[in-house]
C-alpha cells in the first residue's frame, strides 16, 4: 500500500479511503461540475477531463454506474441522449433526476394526483408512471406538490400550490440545493425558492426527493443492484452528494472541478467530510485504475 500512495502522490489519500475503493461495486456520479459542464440551462455538455474515459474503464472492469443530477429541465432519457452525444456510452436507465426517486416514492405512498411545478422533464416522468398531473392552476387538490426546475414560476401557480398543500397535500422537492454548477459559473436552482414561499405561507415541511435525500440514494442502488454501502458516490457540491453518501454508508468522493472549492469541506466534523477530495474525476481515474 505505502508503494502505490506513492506513485499516486500528489493526490494526498488515506490508506483506508483507497482499500474502500478497491471495494466499490458501483458508482453514482453527479453530473454537472463532476462529469461535464453546460451553460445556464443545461445545454451544451462537455466532458470535465477523465469522465468519459473512467466511465469506460468501468465499463470494460464490469462496474456498474449511474448519473445522477439534481436537474429536471428534460427528463432522463433526454439528459442520457445529450451524454451520449457529449462521448459517454450512458443507456437511458443508467440516468437519473429527482423525477425518478419521486416516481418511486409517490408510488409506495400510494400517491395518484401529484402537482408538479415545473416542465416536462418532471412532468413527464409522473405522466409515465401512471400518475395523474394536476396542473397548478385554482384550487385544485392534489396528494402531493412536487418542485422542479420552473424559472417561469408565476404568482398564480404559488397561489395554487398553496391551496393544494392546505388541502392536505404534501410539498416535495428536487432539490433544497441553492445553486448548480455551469461553464460560466453558478445559476441559481428554482426549487428552493419555490418551496420556500409555499413554506411560508402555509407552514409545512418540506421533503427532497433528489439528492441529499436517503431515499435518492436507495433508489440508484437499486437500479444498480448494489447496497449503498458498497457504492461510491461523486459530487462536486458539499451540500449534495457528501452528505448523500454518509447517510447510506456510501463512500464519499468529492471534486472541486465543480461548486465546491478543495477546501469546502474543512469546516465539517472529521466524520462528515468526504472519504476522498479529489481535484476532479481525472484524479480518481488514475487512483482507481492503479488500485484495481
Amino acid at each position: 500500500m505505502p508503494d502505490l500512495l506513492t506513485k499516486l502522490s500528489p493526490i494526498k489519500v488515506h490508506a483506508a479511503a483507497l482499500e474502500r475503493l478497491q471495494r466499490v461495486r458501483g458508482f453514482v456520479f453527479d453530473m454537472d461540475g463532476t462529469m461535464v459542464l453546460g451553460d445556464q440551462r443545461n445545454h451544451g455538455l462537455k466532458p470535465l477531463p477523465g469522465a468519459v474515459e473512467f466511465t469506460r474503464l468501468l465499463a470494460r472492469r464490469g462496474i456498474p454506474y449511474l448519473f445522477f443530477t439534481n436537474g429536471t429541465a428534460r427528463t432522463p432519457q433526454h439528459y442520457a441522449k445529450e451524454l451520449r452525444a457529449a462521448g459517454f456510452e450512458l443507456d437511458d436507465d443508467r440516468m437519473m433526476t429527482p423525477a425518478s426517486s419521486a416516481v418511486e416514492l409517490f408510488l409506495k405512498r400510494g400517491y395518484k394526483r401529484v402537482m408538479a411545478l415545473g416542465v416536462d422533464g418532471l412532468i413527464r416522468p409522473l405522466c409515465e408512471a401512471g400518475i395523474e398531473f394536476v396542473p397548478p392552476k385554482g384550487k385544485s387538490q392534489a396528494d402531493a406538490v412536487l418542485a422542479g426546475w420552473h424559472p417561469g414560476f408565476t404568482m398564480d401557480e404559488l397561489e395554487s400550490a398553496c391551496h393544494a398543500v392546505w388541502g392536505g397535500a404534501g410539498l416535495y422537492s428536487a432539490s433544497q440545493t441553492r445553486f448548480f454548477a455551469t461553464a460560466s459559473g453558478k445559476a441559481l436552482a428554482p426549487s428552493r425558492a419555490m418551496t420556500a414561499m409555499i413554506r411560508d405561507m402555509t407552514g409545512c415541511d418540506v421533503t427532497t426527493v433528489g439528492k441529499p435525500s436517503l431515499a435518492a440514494l436507495r433508489c440508484a442502488g437499486r437500479r444498480l443492484g448494489v447496497s449503498p454501502k458498497n457504492l461510491a458516490v461523486v459530487g462536486d457540491d458539499p451540500a449534495m452528494e457528501v452528505p448523500m453518501a454518509h447517510r447510506g454508508g456510501a463512500l464519499a468522493i468529492a471534486v472541486s472541478s465543480g461548486l465546491g472549492a478543495a477546501d469546502a469541506f474543512d469546516h465539517l466534523p472529521e466524520n462528515r467530510r468526504p472519504h476522498l477530495n479529489l481535484q476532479g474525476v481525472d484524479e480518481l481515474l488514475r487512483l482507481w485504475s492503479n488500485s484495481i
